[in-house]
């Protein structure tokens, strides 16, 4: 069969043909490569514009305050917190939106540094004072934003001006806080070697941050779930019903859980005298 035959013919256009769409599917192919490398970019384009790190970097302009904050951090904190609060994996989280209020707390109470890795970090003697922990706090806060303590300062409810700040309070404070910290304040233990401190000795500074923030397996209570006037309530409550010497619930102070020792104690007090009391009447009769 010769090229000139109408088969041979069709045979050569077939040819032709398949010879002429390969370029095509080629061009196809690197069009497809070029228009799928052209979202990638623009995802990450919009990520690095969007995303809370991407302002962590050197060149953000810190104030004074915040750049003696920068020094500390990097003598101290960028072990595990890693470069420009980035964090470090298996270390430390990324403080990018943790905010100067979560510095407040963790630094403030003596639970950042930590000495060591444990299930939860241990309250202990602050490793900076007052000053030096506001400009660590500045300069997370400048880095990346996040939470704030007021900058009024005002941390309970003036009971002159709010006489019912402290029954409300009490009310939020049984709702919200009482699973963990119990009806007294003394804590209690969580799961996996976790557990709710005792709020006894801490400042209403303290309380509000964290609140704020969150801190260990506590729940974020922000200003949706709770206002700042009721914050400042469940302090008022805390400081002045929790922290002296009055035992909700009850008239003895049997671990300041409230009046759930007391009914076990009233309980196998009562038992006890009258099992003693049945026996003396039983050996009189």
């Amino acid at each position: 069969m010769t090229s000139g035959s109408p088969a041979g013919r069709r045979r050569f256009r077939g040819v032709l043909a398949r010879r002429r769409g390969a370029p095509s599917r080629a061009r196809r192919r690197i069009g497809a490569a070029v228009r799928m490398l052209a979202a990638l970019a623009l995802a990450g384009g919009v990520y690095t514009a969007f995303a809370p790190g991407a302002f962590a970097e050197d060149n953000v302009q810190l104030s004074a305050t915040a750049q003696e904050g920068k020094q500390l951090y990097d003598n101290s904190c960028i072990t595990c917190h890693g470069r420009d609060a980035q964090g470090v994996e298996g270390r430390g989280p990324s403080l990018i939106g943790a905010g100067s209020a979560a510095v407040e707390f963790q630094v403030g109470t003596g639970r950042m540094p930590m000495t060591r890795q444990e299930a939860q970090a241990e309250e202990k003697k602050p490793a900076f004072d007052k000053t030096q922990t506001k400009q660590l706090g500045q300069y997370i806060q400048e880095l990346g934003g996040g939470p704030e303590l007021p900058a009024d300062g005002k941390f309970t409810e003036d009971l002159n001006e709010n006489p019912e700040a402290l029954a409300r309070g009490g009310e939020l404070f049984r709702v919200n806080c009482t699973s963990c910290h119990s009806y007294g304040g003394a804590g209690g233990a969580l799961s996996s070697g976790k557990y709710a401190p005792s709020l006894h000795d801490v400042s209403p500074e303290h309380l509000y941050a964290a609140m704020l923030t969150g801190p260990q397996n506590m729940p974020v209570f922000g200003d949706n779930e709770l206002t700042p006037q009721e914050k400042r309530e469940i302090i008022t409550y805390v400081t002045v019903q929790l922290q002296q010497d009055k035992d909700p619930g009850g008239l003895f102070n049997l671990g300041r859980y409230g009046p759930v020792t007391e009914g076990l104690a009233i309980f196998a007090v009562g038992i006890t005298i009258l099992v003693f009391t049945a026996l003396w009447i039983a050996g009189k009769s």
